[in-house]
């Protein structure tokens, strides 16, 4: 097996650190790598806004919920979606920019900030680094925007670490996934694969668990359903709009065509 896929197939989050610097050097050279991903119609919106500064990543640490992996990282990553470096090139030829105004402007920079963070955090790991990717970020869209000064046209999609991880966190074990096979699917959905896989996980994960004495947390479905029987992050919805993310548009524009 090469490196490249012995390094993906043992991807793990780290959430320990050592305290050691990630050199400017190397972390230039792996926002090079994320630069290097493909983005729609090449209008490269995504930007990366970061710090080193300890006050400031110990404050994203209380705002995203007194996380201490946040707090003993190195560097904090804000992921962004960037419709004002696109709003400046349409408008520089005359024109007025819209995509903001609709839902697939929204997808566009989620899936291009999926397909860079992913891309950032396997060159962080082939130079011994560790990462983990920061949702929490969202539950406080406001206070990112400010503590970033994100402008309109941007939002911040999600955040990451990145550090030296502790021997500890290098030998802890792989968290198992979801059989193969409920994943991968042939021409068509399965969904008995997908509900029998489901079932299948939650022994899987359990087992997991208790094994690696971590059997105080929640099961698989436990876990999703706490979550996701909610209105996940609400907040988001009202700061994209005032980030000029106006969805509301979208049957207008349409209509005037």
């Amino acid at each position: 097996m090469n490196t490249t896929l012995q390094q993906l197939l043992t991807r793990k989050s780290i959430r320990q650190f050592t305290g050691e610097p990630v050199t400017q050097e190397d972390f230039n050279l792996i926002c090079k790598a994320a630069l290097r991903c493909p983005t729609s119609i090449n209008a490269q919106q995504v930007s990366l806004v970061y710090t080193r500064n300890k006050d400031k990543i110990k404050t994203i640490a209380e705002l995203c919920g007194g996380q201490k992996q946040i707090e003993t990282a190195e560097i904090f990553i804000m992921f962004v979606g960037d419709f004002y470096r696109t709003g400046y090139a349409v408008e520089s030829v005359g024109k007025t920019q819209v995509v903001e105004k609709s839902i697939d402007g929204v997808l566009k920079l989620s899936l291009d900030v999926g397909i860079m963070l992913t891309a950032f955090q396997t060159a962080a790991e082939s130079l011994g680094y560790g990462t983990t990717v920061i949702g929490a970020a969202r539950y406080v869209p406001e206070e990112m925007i400010r503590l970033f000064h994100l402008p309109k046209g941007t939002y911040p999609i999600v955040g990451s670490t990145i550090g030296v991880p502790t021997q500890a966190a290098t030998d802890y074990p792989l968290k198992p996934r979801i059989p193969l096979e409920s994943f991968v699917m042939e021409e068509e959905y399965d969904t008995a694969a997908v509900k029998k896989g489901v079932d299948e996980y939650e022994k899987i994960l359990t087992d997991y668990r208790k094994k690696n004495n971590m059997d105080y947390k929640i099961s698989y479905m436990g876990t999703t359903a706490t979550h996701y029987t909610n209105y996940y992050k609400p907040q988001v919805t009202a700061t994209l709009f005032t980030q000029g993310f106006d969805f509301s548009m979208e049957k207008t524009l349409k209509q005037t065509k």
